[in-house]
């Protein structure tokens, strides 16, 4: 079976990094895409290793990939966080319903 190669721009893969960035899963970025996941993990790589600390508004104390791990952190916290919250919403109301 022959390997198919595709060729993307690299406006492309900053694009599809930056998703994959913003999103709670790499996988399922690279999915929605349409890329293979390790393709996108590599471009995630290659991205981290081209800015250096300098570049973040930061102050420098931080390199990039500890910055990028930190937002993933946050955004899946965040994302458990406002599971939880509807799932209270809705044993409030099942409870305000049910208490007369």
């Amino acid at each position: 079976m022959a390997r198919k190669n595709n060729k993307y721009t690299n406006e492309y893969k900053l694009e599809a990094v930056t998703l994959a960035l913003k999103s709670p899963s790499v996988s399922t970025t690279a999915k929605e895409l349409g890329v293979p996941t390790a393709t996108l993990h590599g471009w995630i790589n290659k991205r981290k290793e081209k800015v250096t600390p300098s570049t973040v508004d930061s102050g420098g104390a931080k390199d990039m990939a500890s910055l990028i791990e930190e937002n993933r952190r946050l955004r899946k916290e965040l994302a458990r966080t406002q599971e939880e919250r509807e799932i209270l919403k809705k044993a409030a109301a099942y409870f305000a319903q049910h208490q007369k």
